[in-house]
């Protein structure tokens, strides 16, 4: 049995896009798992990391990121969730975390053969993750409650593709690092 890692995908963010005004509802009520998430996997000694967005700004780094995410209107529900010392952090341009970043070189480097997908969006960024998680042969944790979605229709398709087509375990987040 190998490692299990969380990664937070686009929590960091700014809120300032196309659909914001759906999505928000949904961030925060997810907020209060995904933090809880972090502070178990963190206790636990499970390696924590962020892929984010770099909202097409080709110049940014991590801290970059998330001082204007931190700076912005909706900072309330990025503080909670702010990367510690020991986080990892992968910036990507597209949806799936996987897709033309050093993810799957980073996971193999150390040892990580289980993901905990949390954060948004479930049925695009998330969804595609999962997808691509499976094709690398890797085993996929889902907690449905610390994931946001735009569509609430489409989120819970997206789930039970997760679970019937890649053989994702989806979950509550409480069943996670209790």
């Amino acid at each position: 049995m190998g490692k299990t890692a969380l990664i937070v995908i686009d929590m960091i963010n700014t809120y300032d896009h196309q659909d914001a005004e759906f999505l928000i509802p949904a961030v925060e009520t997810v907020l209060p798992q995904v933090t809880g998430l972090l502070e178990r996997a963190r206790r636990q000694g499970v390696p924590v990391i962020y892929v984010n967005d770099n909202f097409g700004e080709w110049r940014s780094h991590h801290g970059e990121i998330l001082d204007k995410a931190l700076s912005g209107p909706h900072s309330r529900l990025v503080e909670p969730l702010k990367p510690d010392d020991s986080s990892l952090f992968v910036v990507k341009a597209r949806h799936s975390v996987f897709f033309e970043t050093p993810l799957t070189y980073l996971l193999h480097q150390q040892g990580i053969d289980r993901l905990v997908l949390c954060g948004q969006v479930t049925e695009q960024c998330v969804l595609y993750s999962a997808l691509d998680a499976h094709i690398r042969h890797l085993q996929v944790i889902v907690p449905r409650d610390a994931v946001a979605h735009i569509h609430a229709d489409l989120a819970d398709a997206a789930l039970r593709m997760m679970e019937r087509n890649m053989g994702a375990r989806v979950c509550d987040s409480g069943e996670l690092w209790t």
